[in-house]
């Protein structure tokens, strides 16, 4: 008996998008991890982070979900900053390796604003909030005895605008409501 063939909902559609993604992912991601596992190469080692960035990333945004692109973004800019730190390119070899890492980090975050559109159709910006201190940190330990001083004064400095932003709170809250 011929029963007729019917279009996909489009919710029974995105239904059969994510879980087809998903299933290439895992695949990938268990091949992946097995020839880091069965190569014991270094280079390969260094490539699983970058790897499973860019899994994450597809899935992302071929299914449109944000909430895979911010573990893509993380993942990266992990990924890049070992390669950075275990094999610099010559130009690079000079730098300092915790502000190397930092700054490739923060690339990341970066990463996930930039494809935040992509995604989900809105930007979230508030991924430069922490890729911005990463990068900051970065650069003030790039600058060398002015960045460190920089980065000591911010210890004192830091702790002082928290207690000083509560006080704000707490005493702007205990105002009467003058509005009614």
């Amino acid at each position: 008996m011929y029963t007729p063939q019917t279009d996909p909902s489009p919710f029974e559609s995105k239904q059969l998008r994510h879980s087809s993604a998903a299933g290439v992912a895992l695949i990938l991601i268990g091949l992946l991890l097995l020839v880091g596992r069965l190569s014991h190469s270094l280079t390969v080692g260094m490539m699983v982070l970058p790897t499973l960035a860019i899994i994450f990333l597809a899935w992302g945004l071929l299914t449109r979900t944000f909430g895979l692109v911010i573990p893509g973004g993380i993942l990266m800019g992990v990924g890049l900053g070992t390669i950075l730190v275990e094999s610099p390119p010559s130009f690079l070899a000079r730098v300092d390796e915790g502000a190397l890492f930092l700054l490739a980090f923060s690339a990341g975050w970066a990463l996930i604003t930039l494809l935040s559109p992509l995604a989900d159709g809105r930007l979230h910006w508030w991924p430069l909030i922490p890729g911005g201190v990463m990068a900051a940190i970065g650069g003030l330990i790039l600058l060398g005895e002015l960045g460190a001083m920089v980065l000591e004064w911010s210890g004192f400095l830091w702790p002082l605008v928290l207690v000083l932003l509560g006080l704000y709170i707490l005493f702007r809250r205990s105002e009467p409501d003058h509005r009614r």
